[in-house]
């Protein structure tokens, strides 16, 4: 039999290291400890087995056997580790002391500074007593509000690797969960968080204590980064530009508005703004080159006298200062990958050895595993080593020995290339993971790629040494930056495409590969066919005819609604806005809307003007056609001239999609908009009644007060009753009366609602209220989003958490209150039953 290759023994123990690490992370929940020592006892001893073998099929299949077991009991084991690690229930929103060192660089913004805190030591001041916390954590220290002390003021001073004594408040680690949205708990997870918590301001002798400086390496080094960062910060004057320097010079990607990532995004060149593998590689060529021709003045004569050659010295020292950069520009998937491969290749060629380009990737995408198992989990990390793939299978090599840069002409005609390929054999991994490519990416990047690498990525660096070097790259970026802007507002732009099954999307994979693959010919064509998926329609199913679905998204601290029959779309509210910018329009709602396939949406209702409710709403006005706009909002308000038709919700407006009906019972019918309302609008809000052909309904109340609901009862124009209600305000002690209740009947009530409100909702009176009359309550928080279907003998009902569910997402606790039986067990995916409890 013939004896394996090289490639194919390390090949296939890389891919078992991808494939167990895999497998183990995409558990729902985690096995006895005991399980992960067996399974790593069990690699070693497959290993030790294989070693007296002679090379063939049996040692080739020990030896991927032993990795996969490995790297799968490793993975384990360590997030069982890291799962200890995360906060005790008992002690969320307990007042506690806290000594610690601020790790990373801290984040500065209109609300607040955010930083990661490394504890030291805890105190409960309630109980007096130690208590044994997370060992990082994410902490908000907020800016002052009006009535406030000089406490809750974040001190300019905070710096990197500091310790303070901080007066906290800590919660477990939560995040929102939608369908195609981003796993929040998830990333961090990854990042090490064993809680959030936030700098108790405002309180008698709750005043923050500086403890001087950590003294360590690490600590050290973070201050010289913030140093730099804070540099550049304040010496270029356009903000976009500087952010943007920031995070090319020392990695600080959180100086980037949120605004202008979308716009690298829909101009596809957010590669370049993260320190990719292009500019790491590029650092290494030009030190290395600069070591080789610096012989005659160095002494590296010296070290060839131990044996060590002048090239071995280049080639190592570029090595040396491409992982400093890395690690300066802050050490993710990308910068990793690109330092094992590096160091790889420059150590195959200190031994004179030579391995095939892929085997080297493989390697060092096994290593990264190794090293950190959740980065399997981040979208960075397939589209690096999958481009990475592609290139080399297209015999465009990404990567060059550090000790033999490539000449300027040669590298030009290859980067060229390198991006055609890039762009084309990505896009299908790239609408999978992202539900969108960027259409004119690759003649943007054709520019960008010289302009970031060979221009703005130098002039960022030298300004470590030279802070003029950034004052010029300010003047460069300025103008580069307008320019995206406008180009990301071209019409198609962006082409979106909604989720596909998963054998669709190996479809789309296969063809991204034929497109690029060497020596097909005419047969490169297949990937026209094996791209069938494009032709469908794609998406979630719709609903049949007659009835209707219901998407109680998960939107923390507001309220959205999206109501899809076979052919139309309606949202009713959409989302609350953060004080420092962030909204529910951009961060939850247009991605689910385009991982379902809703280009558009025929209705949208703004139940009234609370910010919580309406704050997404611009976004999606900007990012989505909407046909028509119904709103009970006061005179003047802005949205009032939204370049859309705009009606005022007035009870008996009433239509019909695909034999379902839907009808405003609320507010009555006014002839023009009503004046603004002290203390907001609750009393106005739009009630919305939804009912399709079998008579299976749901209502939507907004912020409806108790005096209103009454009101509604008496003067409804139709029953109340409804399978479905959204609960009104939140479960606020001032909605959701008993006559409420009595008239609606329903089944199911979905509160929307942020984790631990700090308004107190749902409140606990109103929670006895609904288990009193038997309603089935789902709370937002403890099940992400939540969907009704009426279709069928039976609706079905599904929570988004209890769907996708991993080791570190977030579970009901004995303490939790209104927490269902169904979404504390989580055990696996299953549609909740008429016998479910709340």
């Amino acid at each position: 039999m013939r004896c394996p290759s090289p490639s194919v023994r390390y090949g296939g123990a890389a891919l078992a290291v991808l494939l167990g690490t895999a497998w183990q992370v995409m558990q729902p929940a985690l096995w006895p400890a005991w399980a992960y020592f067996a399974m790593v006892g069990g690699a070693v001893g497959l290993w030790v087995v294989s070693l007296p073998m002679a090379p063939g099929v049996r040692s080739t299949v020990s030896l991927a056997l032993a990795w996969g077991l490995l790297a799968a009991g490793q993975a384990g084991w360590r997030a069982g580790e890291r799962l200890a690690q995360q906060l005790d229930p008992a002690l969320e929103d307990r007042v506690l002391w806290v000594t610690g060192e601020v790790e990373g660089l801290p984040r500065a913004g209109p609300d607040g500074v955010s930083f990661t805190w490394r504890i030291e030591q805890g105190w409960d001041v309630e109980r007096a007593q130690a208590v044994t916390l997370p060992e990082r954590v994410w902490l908000h220290w907020p800016t002052a509000t009006p009535g406030e002390g000089l406490a809750a003021l974040p001190p300019p001073w905070v710096q990197a690797g500091e310790r303070w004594r901080l007066p906290l408040r800590l919660r477990r680690v939560h995040g929102q969960a939608n369908p195609g949205g981003f796993d929040a708990e998830g990333w961090m997870f990854g990042q090490g968080w064993g809680a959030l918590g936030t700098v108790r301001t405002g309180a008698a002798g709750a005043v923050p204590q500086r403890l001087g400086r950590a003294v360590s390496l690490g600590a050290v080094w973070d201050r010289w980064r913030q140093r730099w960062r804070d540099e550049v910060l304040l010496r270029v004057a356009d903000p976009q530009a500087a952010g943007l320097l920031a995070a090319l010079a020392v990695g600080d990607q959180a100086a980037i508005a949120p605004a202008d990532w979308q716009t690298f995004r829909d101009t596809g060149i957010s590669h370049l703004v993260s320190i990719s593998g292009l500019h790491i590689t590029l650092f290494a060529w030009l030190v290395t080159g600069v070591l080789r021709r610096a012989q005659p003045w160095l002494p590296l004569h010296t070290l060839a006298r131990w044996g060590w050659p002048a090239a071995w010295v280049a080639s190592v020292g570029g090595l040396a200062l491409a992982t400093a950069y890395a690690v300066l520009a802050g050490w993710g998937v990308p910068a990793r990958r690109t330092v094992w491969m590096l160091a790889l290749v420059t150590l195959l060629h200190l031994l004179g050895r030579r391995w095939p380009g892929g085997l080297v990737c493989s390697v060092s995408g096994a290593a990264v595993l190794l090293c950190d198992p959740w980065a399997v989990e981040q979208a960075g990390f397939w589209l690096s080593f999958v481009a990475v793939m592609l290139l080399i299978a297209s015999d465009a090599p990404p990567v060059r020995d550090a000790a033999n840069p490539p000449p300027a002409r040669s590298a030009w005609r290859e980067g060229l290339r390198a991006q055609w390929v890039a762009s084309l054999g990505l896009a299908p991994l790239t609408l999978l993971l992202f539900n969108q490519v960027s259409v004119i990416g690759f003649g943007v990047n054709w520019v960008a790629v010289p302009l970031v690498t060979f221009v703005l990525t130098p002039l960022a660096l030298g300004g470590l040494l030279l802070p003029g070097c950034w004052t010029l790259a300010g003047w460069i970026v300025s103008p580069c930056l307008q320019a995206l802007a406008w180009l990301a507002a071209w019409p198609g732009a962006v082409w979106e495409w909604p989720s596909v099954s998963p054998w669709a999307g190996l479809s789309l994979l296969l063809a991204g590969v034929v497109a690029v693959w060497p020596g097909l010919g005419w047969r490169r064509w297949g990937a026209v066919l094996l791209a069938w998926p494009l032709l469908g329609p794609g998406g979630a199913a719709r609903p049949l005819v007659g009835s209707f679905d219901l998407l109680a998204a998960d939107v923390g601290q507001g309220s959205a609604v999206l109501l899809r029959t076979a052919q139309h779309s309606l949202l009713f509210d959409a989302g609350p806005i953060s004080p420092s910018g962030r909204d529910a329009g951009t961060q939850v709602l247009i991605p689910l809307l385009r991982h379902l396939g809703e280009p558009q949406l025929d209705a949208l209702v703004l139940s009234h003007e609370d910010s919580d409710h309406i704050g997404g709403a611009p976004a999606l006005l900007a990012a989505r056609r909407v046909q028509q706009m119904w709103v009970s909002l006061p005179a003047g308000h802005r949205l009032w001239a939204a370049s859309v038709p705009v009606k005022a919700c007035a009870a008996g407006a009433s239509w019909v999609w695909e034999g379902v009906t839907f009808r405003f019972l609320h507010p009555p019918a006014e002839s023009a908009p009503r004046p603004a309302a002290k203390g907001g609008g609750n009393a106005h809000s739009c009630v919305l009644h939804v009912r399709d052909a079998q008579g299976r309904s749901a209502l939507l109340t907004g912020d409806l007060p108790a005096e209103q609901e009454q009101t509604l009862i008496q003067h409804a124009p139709v029953a109340l009753r409804a399978d479905v209600l959204v609960v009104p305000h939140h479960g606020s002690h001032t909605s959701s009366s008993g006559a409420l209740l009595a008239a609606t009947q329903p089944k199911w009530a979905v509160v929307q609602v942020g984790y631990r409100s700090r308004f107190g909702h749902p409140h606990s009176e109103v929670l006895a209220r609904y288990a009193a009359q038997g309603i089935k309550l789902v709370r937002s928080d403890h099940c992400g989003a939540f969907t009704w279907r009426s279709a069928g003998s039976t609706p079905a009902v599904e929570c988004t958490r209890v769907v996708h569910l991993r080791p570190w997402h977030w579970r009901c606790a004995s303490s939790d209150q209104g927490c269902s039986e169904m979404v504390r067990n989580q055990g696996r995916r299953r549609e909740m039953s008429a016998g479910s409890t709340s």
